[in-house]
C-alpha cells in the first residue's frame, strides 16, 4: 500500500517549519516541534520520525525506552551547536531541552493498524462505507489544553501516552495530521453531525479560546459534504506542495484554520 506525506511551514517569511511528516512502507507519522520552549524543535521532530521503529510502540514504558535509546546523539550535537550560539542559548537548552508531539500508525496486516499518540497531533480512520470517523484525540475542546510533549532530555509524562488498534477494510482511509489541520478535520466532521456532536461543540465554544472562532465560522457555512469537501480536497493536494498551500490559504481566508505549520500523512 502506498503512503504519502506533506509538511509546510507558516505562510510568513523567514519562519522555520517545526513540523515533520513521515510516510514509508507500513508506517505514517507526524511530529509537531514545539517552539514555544527550548531550542531546536524542528530538529527534534524530524529526529524522532527518522528513528521510529518498524514495529508498533504499544506502551508508555516502550516509548520511554525507545527515547532512552536514541536521545543522546541528538542531545550531544545540539549541545555543541548551542555553545556556538552563546551562553544564553546553551543555558536555555540545558534548562528546557527540545519539545515535540508524536503520532504514528503502523500497518501490521491487510486490515490492522496500530497507533500511538503523545500530544495533540492526531491519527484518523475514516470508513467511507459507514461514514464514521475514528481518531486518537478526545473531545474537540481538548485542543485548548496545553499538549503533552516529548522532551529530548527528560522522561515522558506517562499520562500523555495513548495507543490502540483499528481494523480497517477496503473502504477505509487512515491518515494523520498536526494539530491545526486535525482540529479543522474533526470540527468539520462534527459540525456535519450536530445531532450527535452538538453538545461537544458547544462545550468547546464555551472555552472562549481562538478555536471558538473557527467553530463559529464553520457553523454558519452552508451544509457541506465532509467526504467531498474536506477529505477528498486534502487527498487531491497531498502530493503537490503548491496545491496544498493554495487549499490551506483558502481555509485560512475563510477563518476555518489556525495559523501554524501543517503536516499530513496517509495510507493510500
Amino acid at each position: 500500500m502506498k503512503t504519502s506525506c506533506i509538511s509546510i511551514g507558516k505562510f510568513e517569511p523567514g519562519c522555520i517549519n517545526e513540523d515533520a511528516a513521515l510516510a514509508r512502507e507500513g508506517l505514517i507519522a507526524v511530529s509537531d516541534g514545539a517552539g514555544g520552549g527550548g531550542l531546536f524543535a524542528e530538529r527534534w521532530s524530524r529526529y524522532l520520525l527518522d528513528r521510529l521503529p518498524d514495529t508498533p510502540i504499544c506502551s508508555a514504558e516502550a516509548l520511554d525506552g525507545w527515547i532512552e535509546q536514541i536521545w543522546e546523539p541528538f542531545y550531544s550535537q545540539c549541545e555543541a551547536d548551542a555553545k556556538l550560539l552563546g551562553g544564553m542559548s546553551l543555558e536555555k537548552f540545558y534548562d528546557e531541552g527540545s519539545f515535540a508531539t508524536l503520532v504514528a500508525v503502523w500497518k501490521t496486516s491487510d486490515t490492522t493498524y496500530h497507533w500511538m499518540s503523545f500530544g495533540d497531533s492526531v491519527a484518523f480512520c475514516y470508513d467511507f462505507a459507514t461514514h464514521r470517523l475514528l481518531h486518537t484525540f478526545g473531545p474537540i475542546g481538548n485542543f485548548d489544553n496545553p499538549p503533552y510533549l516529548i522532551n529530548c532530555k527528560d522522561e515522558i509524562d506517562k499520562r500523555g501516552f495513548k495507543c490502540g488498534t483499528w481494523e480497517a477494510g477496503e473502504h477505509s482511509l487512515v491518515f494523520a495530521a498536526s494539530d491545526p489541520l486535525a482540529h479543522y478535520i474533526l470540527m468539520m466532521y462534527e459540525i456535519g453531525q450536530e445531532d450527535i456532536f452538538g453538545q461537544e461543540l458547544q462545550e468547546a465554544e464555551s472555552h472562549h479560546s481562538k478555536n471558538e472562532n473557527y467553530i463559529k465560522m464553520a457553523r454558519v457555512l452552508p451544509a457541506m459534504d465532509f467526504e467531498k469537501k474536506v477529505l477528498h480536497k486534502l487527498l487531491n493536494c497531498v502530493d503537490n506542495q503548491t496545491n496544498f498551500r493554495w487549499h490551506l490559504k483558502s481555509l485560512l481566508r475563510k477563518g476555518l484554520l489556525a495559523i501554524d505549520d501543517y503536516s499530513f500523512a496517509l495510507f493510500r
